[in-house]
């Protein structure tokens, strides 16, 4: 495979027949090869994501507070090891190899979870630290992710790629929890998680399958660290989607800390129906993902992503409106979450693309490790202000504020270059 992921004639005559009639880079072995790796590994996510709280709510009875350590133990390596992550991978490369650690690694350290219990000697301590090491390993596949990407998907199929990639992921919200759901009803709560596990696995193997040629590496000199941090700021487009994307995802944690218990306990919307209100947001990111190409053709691909800076946190302000009758309630929520999961697909397919083609090669893991620092940091300090918000001046006006606040983020784009971003952009040294 060429630099810029194109296949030889060789190569394309020695694909199997089937493969001739997949559609675009899904013909491209290595690319095939990945994305259905991936495509298995993030549906095993959507399991652990339900899963190991329930392992802390069910098997170890663990209270409100101890959840939140929970949940603050995964989110913290994004804060503490985003930057140095990329600075090291941009200096030592093999980025494949690592993302291929990390996926074995997370595999190990989640059944470590089942073999306790079924030993008896699990705790919350071991809890807090498998997912502290998970989230840990999990900011070094990711920032290695954006590297690996554009080994494997040419410059003008960028677009494509990041479709199939989100959709993948719009398609595991859908499957995720309810198989989910399924295995912590067979197996328990500890033995669902061995599923992610083995999708780790699958993760592993498919990495092992390919052998693309990634950018070369650059020696560490001083400031290395944070070169990522002063490309975003010299960069207005970068710094413009970072500044909305930050701002949509503070409010949207804002939002998200009180949903629930909006839903339920005010607007008397019952557990199961309130799943299937949220499996509207995965349909709807299903079939942006499918669409976003076709709206970046016809609109160009920077009014797209301003696009869905919009449509994503907008509908949102349909659930503090709703009210009345429960047909009435429901149809708002799904309206609401169908639209925003149309929105954010949109967003993340642009925004991916863009930020694909403008970084340059040996800054890409520093940038995106730099990106992670501010972008996922702000949900902690979100869902924090939201609960302080809600407990204060109520559940309501909470959610207008964080619905409303996040259509704001859409202001940030307006006056930068992205208006008027046509095509992919070059490269910016």
């Amino acid at each position: 495979m060429s630099r810029d992921g194109t296949t030889t004639a060789a190569a394309v005559a020695a694909a199997p027949a089937w493969a001739h009639r997949l559609p675009g880079i899904l013909r491209k072995r290595d690319f095939r090869r990945f994305w259905l790796g991936e495509t298995v590994s993030l549906v095993g996510d959507q399991i652990t994501l339900i899963a190991l709280p329930l392992v802390g709510v069910l098997a170890l009875h663990a209270d409100a507070a101890e959840m939140g350590y929970l949940g603050a133990a995964a989110l913290l390596p994004n804060l503490l090891f985003s930057l140095h992550a990329g600075a090291w991978l941009d200096r030592r490369g093999r980025r494949r190899q690592a993302m291929i650690a990390t996926a074995l690694g997370r595999a190990a350290l989640l059944t470590t979870i089942p073999v306790a219990y079924a030993l008896g000697v699990l705790t919350l301590a071991q809890l807090y630290v498998v997912s502290f090491l998970v989230g840990t390993l999990s900011v070094l596949f990711f920032v290695a992710y954006s590297t690996l990407f554009v080994s494997l998907v040419p410059r003008e199929r960028y677009l494509e790629g990041n479709s199939l990639l989100n959709g993948s992921r719009a398609f595991s919200f859908v499957a995720g929890p309810s198989v989910g759901g399924l295995l912590v009803q067979a197996f328990s709560a500890p033995g669902a998680l061995v599923a992610d596990a083995l999708s780790f696995l699958v993760s592993a193997f498919s990495l092992t399958s390919i052998d693309p040629v990634e950018p070369p590496t650059e020696e560490a000199r001083r400031g290395h660290v944070k070169a990522g941090i002063r490309y975003i700021r010299r960069s207005p487009i970068v710094r413009a989607s970072l500044l909305a994307t930050a701002t949509i995802n503070f409010f949207n944690f804002v939002f998200w800390a009180l949903y629930f218990l909006y839903a339920t306990k005010t607007l008397g919307v019952g557990a199961g129906l309130l799943g299937l209100v949220l499996g509207a947001a995965a349909v709807g990111g299903v079939i942006a993902s499918l669409l976003t190409g076709r709206i970046s053709r016809r609109i160009g691909v920077g009014p797209a992503f301003v696009a869905g800076a919009v449509l994503f946190p907008a509908p949102l302000v349909l659930v503090p409106l709703a009210g009345g009758a429960e047909w009435t309630i429901v149809a708002l929520l799904f309206a609401a979450e169908f639209l925003s999961g149309f929105g954010v697909m949109v967003l993340d397919i642009a925004a991916g693309s863009i930020k694909a083609a403008l970084v340059p090669d040996r800054l890409r893991a520093r940038v995106a490790g730099a990106y992670m620092v501010v972008n996922y940091g702000v949900r902690p300090i979100g869902a924090l202000v939201g609960g302080a918000l809600g407990t204060w001046i109520g559940l309501r006006p909470t959610l207008w504020i964080a619905s409303v606040g996040a259509v704001a983020g859409v202001l940030w784009l307006l006056p930068s270059p992205l208006m008027r971003l046509r095509e992919l952009p070059e490269v910016e040294e």
